[in-house]
């Protein structure tokens, strides 16, 4: 028997087989082909399992959560039903034609993720419009925890509007305690920092002490947690009745925070645990320190009618000047002056007009409102003129003591935080030391030289650049300016003089 077996290359147990099928069946039987399926299948999906899936699929899907072949997985396990794998699953709905193979979808193991260590690490905020019935929009905020996808907060309101960030974040707050940081995007109503001023929401989170952060323009991917979140409030609020008033949409915000939080797996947390069971999972971060309040500022308002009158910082809203020298306020641009560049102003709304002061209560720039329609208000002075343009022309004596020049220009300038000063469209180096100090200007027929209005100081002096240079160098300089009056008209004037 071996070596017929070996003769013709069969095992042992292949011999004892084939004779056993021809006593039982006869010779013929051994030459059939046999099926090779195994006589047991354990790993089988029974129909009775394969219906129970489906069903479970429709019920998730008609209350309006997920209803992927993980979520199915999980919600059949929870019910304690006989459960097959996630695998099973999607080859169950594609064959019952439920859902359809998606080849071009990303795979899971292609997502680099970024999660805080801990909760109240840093919050995202971000807002969605909704639509009651009627046609109304409405506004829902959205506030969600970093690391744990916790719906730390819902707000309905009317519009996108500071105010209602704000609300949104104090319930927050006043039911998690105080982030270290709150993430947004660069809307108006969140956090318009990037546009030149401080939002509502921006200057109460930072009393707190919260670190107040945006994504780059054009960029939601920095908040995807957050969009996401969106995504699946709407997936829940499709399959509910359309809500009638903001009160009612509230109500069914609330219901949704409550399954997102306890009942609902989150596939983004590991295990698929709830974001409800990740938040307890870790101790929540310790809360930032509150930034002392500043003193209290009174501003002594030089163009009162009344002297004395008194204006209070708090009451106005602080701007900050863009690169232009201009703000914006209700969609107009109100040029103020382009040394004050990155410095933050006082904006007073009145009813007869709006004035800018700066820290130190110099009225800037007053105008009554603009007709409608108007978009750009300019300061009323010509161009290059400055924030002061004296009246007086003075001849200057220069550094090498042998040439005077006749001035044909004169302006006080206050030097930007990088150093700066613009004067007739060229920038002039003058040195980060004397940031925010007020300069003397004056232009000759050859150099300009910029000096202490105080002590006659010389800071610096540069020859006049050729046409379309628009950047000119700083030198030191420790000597003073000496001044006189002009005696009359004449070609130069001695240096003796």
């Amino acid at each position: 028997m071996s070596t017929l077996c070996a003769e013709h290359g069969i095992a042992r147990k292949t011999f004892y087989a084939l004779r056993a099928r021809a006593r039982e069946e006869g010779q013929a039987a051994v030459l059939e082909p046999r099926s090779r399926r195994p006589r047991t299948s354990p790993g089988k999906v029974t129909d009775e399992v394969s219906r129970q899936a489906i069903q479970v699929r429709a019920a998730l899907e008609a209350s309006g959560l997920d209803h992927g072949p993980i979520s199915v997985h999980d919600k059949m396990v929870a019910l304690g039903l006989t459960t097959p794998s996630v695998a099973s699953l999607a080859r169950i709905f594609r064959q019952a034609g439920v859902a359809r193979k998606e080849p071009r979808k990303k795979p899971r193991s292609s997502y680099r993720r970024f999660v805080y260590p801990a909760p109240n690490a840093c919050w995202q905020l971000d807002a969605t419009e909704y639509v009651l019935q009627g046609g109304r929009k409405c506004v829902i905020f959205q506030l969600e925890d970093d690391h744990s996808r916790l719906a730390v907060a819902s707000h309905v309101a009317t519009g996108e509007t500071s105010e209602a960030a704000v609300a949104v974040f104090q319930k927050g707050v006043a039911t998690h305690g105080v982030p270290q940081r709150l993430l947004t995007d660069n809307g108006a109503a969140l956090n318009p920092a990037r546009r030149g001023w401080i939002g509502q929401l921006t200057a109460y989170a930072t009393s707190l002490g919260v670190q107040a952060i945006t994504g780059k323009p054009g960029k939601p991917t920095t908040q995807g947690k957050n969009e996401r979140f969106h995504q699946t409030l709407f997936r829940y609020l499709d399959k509910q009745p359309i809500a009638a008033t903001i009160a009612e949409l509230q109500e069914q915000v609330d219901r949704f925070d409550v399954i997102y939080n306890t009942q609902r797996p989150h596939q983004g947390l590991p295990g698929r645990i709830t974001p409800q069971a990740a938040w307890d999972a870790t101790e929540a971060a310790e809360p930032p320190r509150p930034r002392p309040a500043p003193p209290r500022s009174v501003l002594l308002d030089p163009a009162a009618g009344a002297p004395g009158a008194l204006l209070d910082i708090e009451d106005m809203h602080p701007i900050w000047v863009q690169s232009s020298g201009a703000i914006a306020v209700r969609g107009v641009t109100y040029q103020i002056a382009r040394e004050l560049a990155g410095e933050t102003v006082y904006v007073a709304k009145l009813e007869e007009g709006i004035k800018f002061y700066d820290h130190s209560g110099m009225l800037l720039l007053e105008h009554p409102w603009p007709k409608p329609g108007t978009k750009h208000v300019s300061t009323g002075r010509p161009r290059g003129a400055g924030t002061t343009r004296p009246k007086d022309i003075r001849d200057v004596i220069h550094s090498t003591g042998t040439s005077t020049a006749t001035p044909t220009g004169e302006y006080d300038r206050i030097v930007r935080r990088d150093g700066r000063v613009s004067i007739r469209n060229v920038v002039y180096g003058i040195g980060k030391d004397h940031a925010g100090q007020t300069l003397h200007a004056v232009i000759g027929t050859n150099t300009i030289v910029f000096c202490d209005p105080a002590t006659g100081e010389v800071i610096a002096e540069h020859p006049i650049p050729d046409p379309g240079i628009k950047h000119v160098g700083y030198v030191r300089y420790n000597r003073k300016l000496p001044t006189f009056e002009p005696t009359g008209p004449g070609p130069e004037l001695s240096p003796m003089s």
